[in-house]
């Protein structure tokens, strides 16, 4: 398949579909973190490149719960975050999929198609992640052993926050090296990315 991955400067995503031998590429307006097939540009001028599929992540910063307290002062940024979104969605590409947080998207555009937390696939962290799908099945995962499957879920052992979050209910650290910027909190879990690669590649 010739996957895009769009909005992605890690490459956590691409290289997990590429490890399964699938031509995938990331775009991004920053360089990748990991050497690979990347384009720095604007994803919009490539979305009509021949893509069997697409996985974006478009920034939340104007979308995410963790900013609603803010969501009145910043509706401009919100419907131009949002264009940005059905540009994506409406592309001319069988297979999307795209991931943001909990947040303005949920009540203001459509229920995402699935709610997943790193944890279920390997990844100890509870972050909730929103995924829409088009022409894609949900994200599979096994929560504990049973008499057919076994678990691909761990025990949580932190909620993936900023460092300092003192409204993180259930725990009171944050992973360690910590979530210090949207830059780094914007990455994808690799199990995640793994699970994306094994199911929809």
């Amino acid at each position: 398949m010739k996957v895009l991955v769009a909005c992605e400067f890690s490459g956590i995503v691409r290289e997990a579909f590429a490890k399964r031998g699938h031509d995938a590429w990331s775009c991004d307006l920053l360089d990748t973190d990991i050497p690979g097939q990347h384009i720095n540009g604007d994803v919009l001028e490539i979305l009509d490149y021949g893509w069997d599929l697409m996985i974006a992540h478009p920034p939340c910063t104007h979308l995410s719960k963790a900013g609603g307290w803010c969501w009145k002062y910043k509706q401009q940024e919100q419907m131009e975050a949002f264009a940005f979104i059905l540009q994506l969605w409406e592309a001319p590409i069988d297979k999307i999929a795209i991931e943001n947080p909990i947040g303005w998207l949920n009540t203001n555009w459509q229920p995402p198609t699935q709610i997943v937390h790193p944890y279920y696939f390997g990844d100890p962290y509870l972050k909730e992640t929103c995924l829409w799908l088009k022409a894609l099945p949900k994200l599979t995962y096994v929560l504990r052993d049973d008499m057919f499957y076994k678990a691909t879920a761990t025990e949580p052992i932190a909620n993936w926050v900023k460092p300092g979050n003192i409204r993180n209910r259930r725990f009171n650290r944050v992973p360690e090296g910590g979530m210090g910027n949207a830059k780094d909190r914007s990455r994808m879990f690799p199990k995640i990315a793994q699970a994306m690669a094994e199911q929809w590649g």
